[in-house]
């Protein structure tokens, strides 16, 4: 029974972290600003980090079924 929303979270965050790693990575390669107004080293770091965290979780999830 718990399975379920635990399948459910672990897809959700992996997604969400895949895109946003893949979408950071595709701005930085056309050299475009990641967020507006700020710097662009900070920004990729802090999506980077975000990224991998959400993958993290995502793997984490997935695991203790």
């Amino acid at each position: 029974m718990e399975s379920g929303p635990a399948i459910f979270a672990g897809v959700v965050f992996a997604l969400f972290g895949a895109g946003l790693l893949a979408w950071t990575g595709t701005r930085l390669r056309r050299r475009e600003p990641v967020a507006l107004g700020v710097s662009r080293v900070a920004s990729a770091a802090c999506a980077s980090a975000a990224g991998t965290v959400a993958l993290a979780l995502g793997v984490y999830c997935l695991t203790r079924l």
